[in-house]
């Protein structure tokens, strides 16, 4: 991968980033803010190593996330198909995420090598590869999502090899098991003296669910455990992705058993969203839950991290005019959802992962990403500017007063997220997570 790894930007990325001043010579800040952001997963958070993949701390934190990982080189694929270089570095991410999948599909983060770095302490089935075993259905999302818009970008089929196809099955028959969690799930999890936040209750099971057809997820893409098992935007994304597989197992591999399956599991969580995952709002309407139990209880709120109910046409769950959609983003966009902050500074999402009238920049961007208004957009676009407490860096959580009280300094997938946001607001087309047709 040459320079990629060792601080240095290829030439497509630095012809990116003047073209991009180009286009924001009447927004000098925002336009030295692109430059640093798009410029730092490159230049900060990635190792190759000896086997040719590519390992990717979060920032501040190292070790592998995979669903930061693919947030972190998605803005890449925008150069992917004229840059060979680009196109093998996610790749080689991809490869390396699905190595970890076959390791332990219930583990959101990595170490680098077999060290025992992370939390070991914890009571789950941990190996020294594992930074962090808390099972989210995101973690398994994202690395599908970043092949999947790499052959779909580019049309290389070689990261599409027997081990991407072993780690889908793989991932299939996990989320059938965690279709039945209270049955027939293997996975517990408990940490001692942490917040509620970080743990599962029940021995580690989880609150009780009930069956959907949904699949259960025992923490959210926040890494905080969920209140109810059942999380909506993720098992709407589980149907994104394999609708993916579906493709892929159809084009690439002829593979008619793998469509079936494949199918056939889409299609039950799908009916599990339908039945269970929408209420009846007085104000709003009809709107998607954020998680629910299958038992009768729902968690009507929106958390900053993606997958969200914000971020559904950005997955490529919906369209952005969808009814429903439209009638949930008004409630998560109001004082209805208790993670909306509305200070001196921001109005916006944050999460119970950070302090109380924290907004996030992820929830910012993802906003303006999904804005029909370009009034609405360039108001987001000033927030972004001006809340970044003089760093020229967007980072996790800031406060809606006092945006230079903020947390983490280096949060690459913010930065990344930011760069997508840019780049769509200057006329490109960055790689959408719709399906896409032959």
């Amino acid at each position: 991968m040459n320079d990629i790894g060792n601080g240095v930007l290829p030439f497509s990325v630095q012809q990116l980033i003047a073209d991009v001043q180009a286009h924001l010579t009447e927004r000098p800040k925002l336009a030295r803010m692109f430059n640093n952001c798009i410029s730092n997963t490159l230049t900060t958070t990635l190792k190759p190593l000896e086997d040719g993949t590519v390992f990717v701390i979060t920032g501040d934190i190292p070790a592998m996330w995979l669903r930061d990982s693919a947030a972190q080189v998605r803005p890449y694929l925008i150069l992917a198909n004229e840059d060979g270089e680009l196109s093998d570095l996610v790749a080689n991410v991809v490869r390396r995420q699905i190595h970890y999948i076959q390791l332990d599909p219930y583990a959101n983060a990595f170490n680098e090598a077999e060290n025992g770095n992370g939390h070991q302490d914890d009571k789950t089935d941990m190996s020294k590869w594992i930074w962090e075993r808390k099972y989210e259905i995101d973690s398994l999302c994202y690395p599908i999502q970043l092949a999947y818009l790499l052959w779909r970008t580019t049309g290389r089929i070689d990261h599409l090899d027997e081990h991407f196809r072993k780690a889908c099955h793989i991932i299939m028959t996990l989320w059938r098991t965690e279709q039945k969690h209270n049955e027939h799930s293997p996975y517990t999890f408990e940490r001692i003296d942490c917040p509620v936040s970080d743990t599962l209750p029940y021995e580690g099971k989880g609150t009780p669910v009930g069956f959907t057809g949904m699949t259960w997820s025992g923490f959210r893409p926040s890494d905080d455990a969920c209140e109810y098992g059942y999380l909506i935007p993720s098992n709407m994304f589980a149907v994104v992705v394999l609708g993916y597989m579906e493709q892929i197992a159809s084009e690439v591999y002829q593979d008619e058993e793998w469509i079936s399956q494949a199918s056939l599991l889409k299609a039950q969580i799908q009916a599990g969203i339908e039945e269970y995952g929408i209420v009846d709002h007085p104000e709003f309407g009809r709107i998607y839950a954020y998680e629910t139990d299958g038992l009768g209880n729902y968690n009507l709120m929106d958390d900053a991290n993606v997958p969200s109910l914000l971020s559904l046409p950005y997955l490529g769950y919906c369209t952005l005019d969808d009814p429903l959609y439209q009638n949930t983003r008004k409630f998560i966009l109001s004082q209805h959802n208790p993670y909306y902050y509305s200070g001196t500074a921001a109005q916006g999402i944050g999460s119970p992962h950070t302090p109380p009238q924290y907004i996030w920049h992820i929830s910012l961007a993802m906003q303006a990403l999904t804005s029909q208004h370009q009034s609405e957009i360039l108001s987001l676009l000033h927030t972004l500017e001006n809340t970044d407490a003089d760093t020229d860096f967007l980072h996790e959580g800031f406060h809606m007063d006092r945006p230079e009280e903020y947390t983490r300094e280096w949060f690459s997938w913010a930065n990344s997220l930011f760069s997508e946001l840019i780049l769509t607001y200057c006329g490109y087309t960055v790689p959408s997570g719709k399906i896409q047709s032959s």
